[in-house]
């Protein structure tokens, strides 16, 4: 398939006393037709990288392609083929909702009809009502609307789930679903995996303005060598906190499936192949060891997994540069 973005060794440095090295060196390549996840914490430079995708941002160094077509030559034929809803969208508050995608319609030479649109975003009913009487998943899904009423042929979505409801963010995933129906491409952010996982061909972990890991979602669970993971804790303080037992971790690496094992927030993580074959062996050696155990529990190994493992942190752990 055609690419239809194409970065190479992307930079993006802000001036400062120190400067800020928000993207370091970022290689990515989208093709047509699939959606593209960019994943990482809050400050990776997942915001930074696609607004320079966007042509928003100019990088410091690096080359950008989009559509064939690179940013500072042909802006104006990018723009007409490409739909943008960011993390944060101000729409005037006093337009209807038709009102404002008349006026976004306004802006392409090609359009699609904003009743479709709306339809295909379940504002009919919402038509004549002002944006400031939406709720905040209308109102997004009404931002949404209005990057689609140009008919794009490829679609940006900053973060576009962050602070939804249950019910909205759900919403949100069958309309990028039914326009990748249509044979279109999206590139999202989103440090939400289960989002990634569940609307994802690919996924790109940014983690320090650099990709860390590249494939398709199970692709990148597989590679942990392990596709469940059961974690426990031990009673009488002896969770690794203070014990010793971080020191015997090795001991769990020996049993039955294990691909390996690391200490969570007091919870000692097994990453196993089997765990029906993996349990009883666990259940034996803490028996052996005088071990009383305090919780347990198992589930299928996620791509927040694939993250601890590369980036030895959790997505939402405090630590990032600005991007």
């Amino acid at each position: 398939m055609p690419s239809v973005i194409r970065c190479q060794d992307l930079v993006k440095t802000y001036e400062g006393r120190p400067p800020v090295e928000a993207v370091r060196g970022l290689d990515l390549e989208v093709v047509e037709g699939e959606c593209f996840g960019l994943l990482g914490p809050n400050g990776a430079g997942k915001t930074t990288t696609i607004e320079i995708m966007e042509g928003l941002l100019a990088p410091t160094s690096g080359t950008v392609e989009v559509l064939g077509r690179q940013w500072g030559r042909e802006d104006d034929a990018i723009r007409q083929r490409i739909g943008i809803s960011f993390q944060e969208t101000k729409l005037s508050e006093k337009l209807s909702v038709r009102e404002t995608l008349d006026l976004f319609r306004s802006f392409y030479k090609q359009s699609s009809d904003p009743a479709q649109v709306m339809e295909q975003v379940e504002l009919t009913e919402k038509a004549k009502t002002w944006v400031g009487k939406l709720s905040g998943g209308q109102k997004q899904r009404l931002a949404v609307a209005c990057a689609l009423v140009g008919d794009p042929e490829l679609l940006f979505l900053d973060e576009p789930t962050t602070g939804l409801d249950p019910k909205s963010r759900r919403q949100l995933w069958e309309i990028i679903r039914n326009y990748r129906q249509r044979g279109r491409t999206v590139l999202l952010t989103t440090h939400y995996l289960d989002e990634a996982e569940r609307l994802c061909d690919q996924v790109a972990i940014v983690d320090r303005g650099k990709v860390i890991a590249k494939g398709t979602p199970r692709e990148l669970i597989v590679s942990l060598g392990g596709e469940h993971v059961i974690e426990f804790t031990l009673g009488d303080g002896s969770n690794g906190a203070g014990d010793g037992l971080a020191g015997d971790l090795d001991l769990f690496s020996r049993l039955p499936t294990v691909q390996s094992v690391h200490m969570d927030h007091g919870r000692i993580c097994l990453s196993v192949g089997e765990p029906h074959r993996t349990l009883p062996a666990l259940l034996n050696t803490l028996e052996s060891q005088h071990w009383p155990l305090s919780s347990l529990s198992t589930r299928h190994a996620s791509l927040e997994d694939v993250f601890v493992k590369l980036a030895g942190r959790h997505l939402d752990d405090d630590e990032a540069p600005t991007a």
